[in-house]
């Protein structure tokens, strides 16, 4: 019993977490797999800093061609503020990276749709059957950019590109490093897609496509 409350409790704090992050205005804002994209990054390195913390940097931006559909957005549900979106869209993409690196799969389920769910568990399921498993840190978030938003019916649909630098590296059952390094952290540049109802009484948006971004 003691266990379920738990992870009831955990539960309401990711909903919630969501919520207070993803596109809802509070009226003090200043003015406006494909998973293997993120969980195998190219080869280029840079230093990486000694703080653990992933450093959260404040730039963001809007692509023109994402102007009309953010307003369509906002029209539909007038407390949707898209500078807000994108800022907790970068803590998403911190717990949603962090979860599947760990093999969180209940988190996970809570972050994503089904269809980008089943993508991660596969990858988490290999690595397992491997005997490996991930020991990765994002170091920094350089840029989130929203580069599209629409709508289909009631879904609103944000892409958003994450620029980001983290140290990955690969260790086996017994803890060994098989690949990678924490001393060197590799640029990642991901295309992600996040979608909610309008006017649900749900308010989380979740990940409901991942690819590269080129």
């Amino acid at each position: 019993m003691t266990t379920l409350i738990i992870l009831a409790m955990v539960f309401v704090f990711v909903a919630l977490r969501l919520w207070s992050v993803l596109g809802r205005r509070t009226g003090h804002e200043q003015p406006m797999p494909k998973a293997d994209a993120m969980i195998a990054p190219r080869s280029t390195t840079v230093s990486v800093p000694q703080s653990d913390a992933p450093q959260l940097t404040q730039e963001s931006a809007t692509t023109p061609g994402a102007a009309s559909g953010l307003r369509a957005i906002a029209q539909a549900e007038p407390s949707f503020d898209a500078a807000r979106f994108a800022d907790g869209a970068r803590q998403a993409y911190a717990m949603i990276l962090e979860a599947f690196w760990r093999g969180d799969r209940e988190a996970l389920a809570q972050l994503v749709d089904p269809e980008v769910l089943q993508a991660f568990v596969a990858a988490i399921d290999d690595r397992e059957a491997a005997g490996e498993r991930l020991d990765n840190r994002l170091v920094s978030i350089e840029q989130a950019q929203i580069e599209d938003a629409s709508i289909d019916g009631n879904v609103a649909h944000i892409r958003i590109r994450f620029d980001a630098d983290v140290a990955a590296v690969t260790r086996d059952r017994d803890g060994n490093v098989v690949a990678g390094s924490l001393s060197d952290a590799v640029p990642t540049h991901d295309a992600w897609t996040f979608s909610r109802v309008l006017k649900s009484s749900d308010p989380n948006w979740v990940l409901t496509e991942t690819d590269e971004a080129a």
